[in-house]
């Protein structure tokens, strides 16, 4: 039995409430580049959960734009980025809740973490294979270390229950 209560459920407090800094780490994530993608001739483009930066040339492209303008004719790999916003929404969504209302199931968060850091690999895999590209993943990283660091001893006390 925790020491932080329970309930009747045994969701709300027996895993704590989501504090203020997990949702604060989070919502960190949409300052760090989510994947950084390289080619052969030193451009970049940065990837992040609002949109993307080219170098060149210097351009900002929102998500809305990737999703309703340009997405036409690009490889399917590529709608990994917009699939992981989503699943980064929602993470984000549980912990503010869970903040908010002291009810927070850290193994839906956490895995909703998991699977973002997938479909970010998948977005650097695919980019990855072509010549003269490469994609470092660095949200997967970033979101691996955020559900390892912030609820992974919730999800662990929650399994050993």
């Amino acid at each position: 039995m925790s020491s932080r209560g329970n309930s009747a459920d045994g969701v709300s407090s027996a895993f704590g409430p989501s504090s203020r800094s997990r949702v604060s780490v989070l919502l960190a994530l949409l300052a760090v580049p989510w994947s950084v993608q390289m080619f052969a001739g030193g451009d970049a483009t940065f990837l992040f959960a609002w949109g993307l930066v080219n170098t060149d040339p210097p351009s900002v492209t929102t998500v809305y734009e990737f999703l309703f303008v340009y997405t036409r004719g690009l490889p399917e790999y590529i709608l990994a980025w917009p699939l992981s916003v989503f699943l980064y929404a929602l993470a984000s969504a549980s912990a503010v809740v869970g903040w908010r209302t002291g009810r927070e199931d850290p193994r839906v968060t956490a895995g909703l973490l998991v699977v973002a850091a997938v479909a970010q690999l998948r977005l650097a895999w695919g980019f990855s294979v072509q010549p003269g590209r490469v994609a470092w993943p660095v949200a997967s990283v970033a979101f691996l270390v955020v559900a390892g660091w912030e609820y992974w001893p919730a999800v662990r006390a929650a399994v050993r229950r």
